[in-house]
This record gives structure tokens, sequence and C-alpha cells, in this order.
């Protein structure tokens, strides 16, 4: 473990940069996951066994560097969410991206059509 002391800012800091660290290690794993479903022929085994690998790696890094203080884990747990918010606004800005091109291509195609 690491102690810093009285230094509140480093402590505070490095708290929130571990949860940062710990939410894109287990929300990109979670993405990774999801695309190697379709390619795989035991769907049920990946997803269990990533689910196990990504929460105990969280949940012992959460425990050895920030278990010791509870407002370090506050502050770990809430870079976590941070990424949790950044992660879902990633994947909802890229899904209306890609929507979009096919929204337009019906509409002109409808106007196509009542041209003719």
């Amino acid at each position: 473990m690491i102690d810093f002391g009285s230094n509140l800012w480093a402590s505070s800091t490095f708290s929130l940069f571990i949860g940062v660290l710990l939410g894109a290690f287990y929300f990109a794993g979670l993405w990774w996951t999801v695309r190697q479903l379709g390619r795989s022929q035991y769907t049920a085994g990946l997803f269990l066994l990533s689910l196990l690998v990504r929460t105990c790696v969280v949940v012992m890094t959460f425990y050895v560097f920030l278990g010791h203080d509870w407002r370090q884990l506050l502050l770990g747990l809430l870079g976590f969410f941070v990424m949790r918010l950044f992660a879902t606004r990633c994947i909802q800005l890229k899904n209306t991206q890609a929507l979009a091109p096919a929204t337009l291509s019906a509409k002109e195609a409808a106007s196509q059509q009542r041209k003719r």
C-alpha cells in the first residue's frame, strides 16, 4: 500500500487516477468481450470468464491500493464511475454517428420514390 501521510492532494489525485484506470480496464475489457461474443463458440464461458477476471482485478486493486482509507476508496469509486459515464457517452455518440448516414439515405430514398 502507498502511504501519502498528511498530503491530501497527492492521495486524492492518486485515488482518482487509480479509479479512472480501473474503469478504463473494466469497460475496455467489457467492450472487447462483447465484440468477441459473435465470433466465439463458447459465448457463455467467454462472458463468465471475462466477468470474473475483470471483477477480480478491479476489486483486488481497490483493496490493495485504496482499502486502507474510506475517503480514498470513495474517490477511487468516483473515478471509476466517471470513466463509466465517459465510456457510455462515447458509445452513444458512436452509435448516433453510425446511424446518421443510414437515416439520411433513407430520407433521400423516400424523396426519390415520391419524385417517380
